[in-house]
């Protein structure tokens, strides 16, 4: 309650009025000044939370619980209150009551996603269960979707490095290309805009066509019947190829590592297709001794949990991978705490160590390899995109060039074989 009467309008920690600086001619200048004494305040008083205005709107920042449930950390409430006297009061009247539910711990952030907010002069209030009209709004409903979405809440490591990778550049742009007018809601135009500031047949631009794609589905807005195409158009194309490293040149390339550990992470790399990160977030136990080799990827990775068999089989001796099976700290001593690192972060430690040892690769060019490796094998294309842990959409646009010389070279074989 100390806290609550704290925040009260015009009153300091100890109840006493405070005079509130007010600036002739300037209204922007008095609500500046209301919202620093306002904050003062709140710090006098030990309250985290902070009102702030961005643009020509109001909003809270401060500490808030994650969306995983995984603890705190600095967020912020979008109000959609308009940035004026009468828009500071409500504020500060909803910060009192994200206050309460902080100490009554009854705080979710779907309440505060969906409920009916005031909108400025000049624009349409949000109402419940319709599409909120100010672009803020618009993407604050759809992160709140994203990390809401039942299949993402069961990897919520996996679901936040998705969302700061392959979603949150592409809106970062939409808001810079939207211009600064806060009232302004997606068009399918601006849409387009973003879209086509991207190059063509690249994979930031397939990225941004999905991403934009989702958040279009999730306010209503009918996208072009040629969206996909003229989104998509990436893959590892044979000009990437004739990059990527020989199995020969892969076996050869590890003895420029000089740590053992990290030796060990490019084998697993090479022989199971993992991603960066995964190498660290994997059940290394079948590689004992005895063991069937085959990888269990841990459900906290991007994907989720998917199994991965060797291929090359050999390469697991050759590589000496079996000593993880009983000794997996073998590895590099590299963070797995995910409430103190990202999956991303730690994908960026196996980057940096192929750059520091001055190899002529990625890791994905690893990756990549595996997958070749698997089509010209003939492994179906359903169990090759299962074990690399994403779609058999993904996986067949990635490696199309291959798999129809595949396929075609299949049907080519058997019409031989019938005409003998």
């Amino acid at each position: 309650m100390a806290a609550s009467s704290a925040i009260e309008a015009g009153q300091g920690p100890h109840g006493a009025a405070e005079a509130i600086p007010t600036v002739e001619d300037s209204p922007d200048a008095v609500l500046g000044a209301r919202l620093r004494e306002h904050n003062r305040r709140l710090a006098e008083a030990g309250i985290s939370l902070r009102l702030e205005q961005r643009r020509q709107r109001l909003g809270l920042r401060g500490p808030l619980p994650c969306r995983d449930g995984t603890g705190l950390r600095v967020q912020r409430i979008s109000l959609g209150l308009a940035a004026d006297a009468a828009g500071l009061l409500e504020a500060q009247s909803q910060l009192k009551r994200v206050l309460q539910q902080l100490a009554s711990q009854s705080f979710t952030w779907s309440e505060w996603a969906s409920r009916e907010r005031s909108a400025p002069p000049g624009t349409e209030p949000h109402r419940a269960g319709s599409p909120p009209t100010s672009l803020a709004l618009q993407l604050q409903h759809f992160e709140t979707a994203f990390f809401n979405d039942p299949r993402r809440r069961r990897h919520p490591a996996g679901s936040r490095t998705t969302w700061s990778s392959a979603y949150r550049p592409y809106l970062r742009r939409l808001e810079r290309l939207a211009g600064r007018d806060p009232a302004s809601g997606l068009t399918v135009a601006l849409l387009e805009t973003v879209l086509e500031s991207y190059p063509l047949a690249s994979r930031s631009r397939q990225q941004c066509g999905t991403a934009l794609a989702a958040l279009a589905r999730q306010v209503g807005l009918g996208l072009p019947e040629d969206w996909s195409t003229r989104a998509g158009g990436y893959g590892l194309h044979a000009a990437r190829f004739r990059q990527l490293p020989s199995d020969e040149e892969i076996l050869a390339l590890v003895e420029r590592i000089p740590n053992p550990g990290w030796r060990l992470a490019y084998g697993l790399m090479a022989t199971y297709g993992l991603r960066n990160h995964e190498v660290f977030f994997c059940d290394l136990r079948s590689l004992a001794p005895g063991g069937d080799q085959v990888l269990r990827v841990l459900p906290t990775s991007k994907t989720g949990e998917h199994q991965v068999w060797p291929f090359q089989p050999e390469w697991v001796e050759r590589f000496g991978l079996q000593e993880l099976g009983k000794a997996p700290e073998a590895l590099p001593p590299v963070s797995t705490d995910l409430r103190q690192t990202t999956l991303q972060q730690t994908g960026r430690r196996v980057a940096e160590q192929f750059r520091r040892y001055a190899l002529p690769i990625t890791p994905y060019d690893l990756r990549h390899a595996w997958a070749l490796r698997t089509i010209h094998i003939g492994l179906p294309d359903t169990v090759a995109a299962r074990m690399m842990g994403h779609s058999v959409a993904i996986h067949t646009r990635t490696y199309h060039h291959w798999i129809t010389r595949r396929d075609q070279q299949q049907a080519v074989d058997r019409a031989l074989g019938r005409s003998h």
